[in-house]
């Protein structure tokens, strides 16, 4: 997730893309350097910062998320503000990033079920000018996993879908130094809540006060070595300023991790808060001979703008997908949640395919089983996607790519 500060007053690139178009063309960048979404933000969140209202913060946002949408990139916006998050989504955003959780505007989470899009869940205690006043904890992974679980709750009280969630432990956010560093070596314990999880520790102060005196612009190392260190330990994303460094750091982290057992980090003891809204801890990490259940869902159908050629990119064609979920079923039960909610995986996929725009169908699997897997209990998932009229030189009755994803093992088998 790549970063682009639309502000005159953030910590580490604060006014340099005073206008639209120059915010915009540096999105361009990052995306070309390899990021996947670009996370727009028109109000500083740095210790110490002070509010702006509503209207200045679309000001700045929505002519930039507009512009970067209409370049087919999948745009998040940063704001914590239930009216800018809405008027974003107008403009083309496909995920609402709110470092409040909910907490700062009452009428967010409304919004979010409402609109549909995917939400970033941060851990937070208070605004900027205040939060670190709020740095205080007894233990502070499970103070944290304690509160980040009370507004995924709320969330979905909300009607916000559990896979639409991504949960962030907010690093740097009322937490000092070791408070960052303890949250990072435990981050296995925040991705047993079943979610995505995003990490954004980009040129922050904790490593500015590991590496001495060096400025923020600098510290994109030190960034990349957590990075790969996230990659470690299966988070879905990394927030961050720069991306090349990024990329390289993730890919040798996921290869030095690609045996699927990326170990539990030292220190790490059982989680003491509970793991799920519905589950308790055994049904999320069922025993090595549990048994494992399956749940298909065939010819899920939509229109999508997915293909290398500009007629398919101009004038879209029928995608069809067929999804087998594997997850540990209690057969005595009744209880819908201890299953999944057909409806919601149907969501997800429709979703993808009526999305971003992506050259090849391989993507699009690849993004529906991501999805899937965010469901608490999914264990494995095998996606199917059907491109029935490929534009190929030759007859033929379907094209189709299937691939097979764990949630233990990130790879297709």
């Amino acid at each position: 997730m790549g970063i682009v500060n639309a502000t005159p007053d953030s910590f580490s690139d604060g006014g340099n893309l005073p206008t639209a178009e120059l915010a915009i063309r540096h999105g361009l960048d990052l995306v070309a350097q390899g990021a996947s979404i670009i996370d727009v933000g028109g109000e500083s969140t740095r210790p110490g910062a002070l509010r702006i209202d509503a209207a200045e913060e679309q000001r700045r946002v929505l002519p930039v998320v507009a512009g970067l949408v209409s370049h087919n990139v999948c745009v998040s916006v940063d704001t914590m503000r239930a009216s800018t998050a809405e008027a974003a989504v107008r403009a083309g955003a496909s995920t609402v990033n709110d470092v409040s959780g909910g907490l700062a505007d009452p009428g967010m989470l409304g919004v979010v079920a409402e609109t549909g899009v995917d939400y970033v869940v941060m851990h937070w205690r208070g605004h900027s000018a205040v939060m670190q006043s709020e740095a205080v904890y007894d233990d502070v992974v499970d103070d944290v996993l304690r509160e980040l679980i009370a507004r995924r709750d709320a969330a979905v009280a909300a009607g916000v879908p559990s896979g639409r969630i991504i949960l962030d432990p907010g690093i740097g956010f009322s937490k000092r130094g070791e408070h960052n560093w303890t949250v990072l070596r435990n981050l296995q314990r925040f991705n047993e809540l079943g979610h995505r999880l995003l990490v954004g520790v980009s040129r922050k102060g904790f490593l500015g006060d590991l590496l001495g005196t060096r400025p923020a612009a600098e510290r994109d190392a030190a960034t990349a070595a957590v990075s790969a260190w996230c990659a470690q330990h299966d988070v879905w994303g990394v927030r961050t300023h720069e991306v090349t460094l990024q990329r390289d750091a993730i890919l040798v982290g996921s290869r030095l991790g690609a045996d699927g057992s990326p170990g539990t980090p030292r220190g790490t003891e059982p989680n003491a808060v509970g793991y799920s809204r519905h589950e308790p801890e055994s049904h999320l990490e069922p025993q090595e001979n549990a048994a494992i259940d399956r749940i298909t869902i065939t010819g899920l159908t939509a229109t999508g703008h997915h293909g290398v050629h500009p007629q398919e990119r101009r004038d879209g064609q029928t995608f069809v997908v067929d999804v087998e979920l594997h997850l540990p079923l209690d057969s005595v039960s009744d209880d819908l949640h201890k299953t999944v909610n057909y409806a919601e995986v149907a969501d997800q996929v429709i979703g993808v395919i009526t999305g971003e725009a992506v050259d090849l169908i391989e993507t699009v699997a690849g993004r529906i089983a991501e999805r899937c897997l965010a469901f608490d209990l999914v264990r494995e998932v095998v996606v199917t996607v059907h491109k029935p009229h490929a534009p190929i030189p030759h007859t033929a009755t379907d094209l189709s790519v299937t691939i097979h994803r764990s949630r233990h093992d990130q790879r297709s088998l």
